[in-house]
Parts: C-alpha cells; structure tokens; sequence
C-alpha cells in the first residue's frame, strides 16, 4: 500500500485573514548593547509564512516585535495598523503568540479556565468568556475538553490548547515559535493540518524543514539580517545547503 503523501499547502479558504498584513520599514533591535535584528523591510502579505535560521539568528525575536514582547530599537512596524509598541496587552487581539513549550505558556489547571482567562483580560465578564471558551471548543471539536485537566493533555494537545486559547481572543495573526519542537511525526502533521484550517494570517518559526513545504512565503534571517526572502521552493533547499555546508563548525 503506497504511503500518504504529508498535507500540503491548503486550497484556497472561503475567507482571507482580515490582518490588514505585517509591516517592518528600517527595523534594528538591540538588546544588552547586541544587535538582534538589522535593517528589516519587509510587506508580508501571504497567509502562510515561515521563518528559518540557525540558533541566535534572531527568528524568535522577530515574533516578539512583532506582539509587542520586544519594541523595536529603530523603525517602523505596523501589524493589522496597529504599533506593537504599545504593547503586549494591545496587541492581545491582534496577534497572538504561542510558546515553542505550552508549559511555559498555560497558567490554570482546567482547559476552560485557561481558555477564559485571556477573555477576561479583554474585558468579557466570566459568563461571556466561558460561552466564547465552550464555542471555540465547539468550533475546533473539543467540547470534551472543557473540564479536562491540563496535566492529563498530551504535549500536542497542549500545544492545540494554547492555540486554542489564543484564537478564542479572535487575533488576526497567529505567531507561533517552534511549535512542533517536541512532537512526534504524526502530533506534528495533525497540527499542522490544523494550522492550515484557519483564517489567520500565520508566521511560522520552524526548524522543521519538511513543514514549511505548506507555507507561500519563507524568510531566512542570517545574523538578525534578512539573507533570503520568496517561495519555500528557493529559499529552503538554499538553506539546508548551508546548513549541511556549515555543520562541521557550526552544526544546525
């Protein structure tokens, strides 16, 4: 029997991420006197985008300027027309992060209580945000999950969890860091398949190569500066290239 080909990039969706996109003009920062990012410009228009680069390229950074973890030292930077330097808070329903580990991430002891939590934050009364935390759950089909206990998920469904909670607060762009880093191959395809299902515009940190087949668009930061920039096609056997290049001092 023929082995199944891993999902590809989703067919076209009834409805466009209404993110207004992800704008970077002239964008350094600096952290502790270290330049992280240097000279960013870029339009990011796509839906589906992934980042790569090796350790200390500044992958992650990029996610946090862009919902307001880290403000930008210089330029200017614009998600869905808002400035993330007015801060995490918001930039809650704008654009919403998800941790590479969902420990560091989960807060509560119940799937609904976690959930709510980020609603209450936006001002729902609790009655509100646990009928947006049950129809959310209904939505992705996991009413079941409303009164599970967090320590009996699986680490992809606690990853799914905080996706969950995330999207309940109805952002516009979804920013995820390495979210498939402690997965196994089949937790990974399943959230990726997810991923693809959604209205969000997505940018996607991975060093999992073979997921980011599904993106329309890849960025390779190189030293916190944009080395390659187009279609997953070009930019990521350019990649894998270096990388087996560098191995010997510098392994990826």
């Amino acid at each position: 029997m023929p082995r199944p080909s891993p999902p590809r990039a989703p067919g076209p969706r009834p409805l466009r991420a209404p993110s207004g996109g992800i704008e970077l003009r002239g964008v350094d920062l600096d952290r502790e006197g270290v330049a992280v990012l240097r000279g960013l410009d870029l339009d990011l228009r796509e839906d589906r985008i992934g980042v790569v680069g090796v350790n200390g390229s500044g992958k992650s950074s990029l996610l946090r300027v862009l919902n307001g973890l880290l403000p930008a030292t210089r330029g200017t930077v614009r998600v869905a027309g808002a400035d993330p330097a007015e801060g995490p808070a918001r930039m809650a329903s704008l654009a919403g992060m998800i941790f590479q580990n969902p420990d560091h991430q989960i807060l509560f002891p119940t799937v609904l209580e976690e959930i709510t939590f980020g609603l209450r934050n936006l001002g729902r009364t609790r009655a509100q945000a646990q009928e947006r935390a049950r129809e959310i759950l209904r939505e992705h089909r996991r009413e079941s999950w409303a009164d599970r206990p967090v320590h009996t998920l699986s680490e992809g469904q606690r990853h799914w969890l905080c996706i969950l909670a995330v999207l309940a607060m109805e952002p516009r762009v979804l920013l995820l860091d390495e979210p498939f880093a402690s997965l196994d191959p089949r937790a990974r395809w399943a959230l990726l398949a997810r991923l693809g299902e959604l209205s969000q515009q997505v940018v996607l940190v991975s060093h999992d190569l073979d997921t980011l087949g599904a993106v329309e668009r890849v960025l390779w930061l190189d030293g916190g500066r944009l080395r390659e920039d187009g279609p997953p096609e070009r930019v990521l056997p350019a990649f894998r290239d270096f990388c087996r290049e560098g191995a010997e001092e510098s392994p990826c």
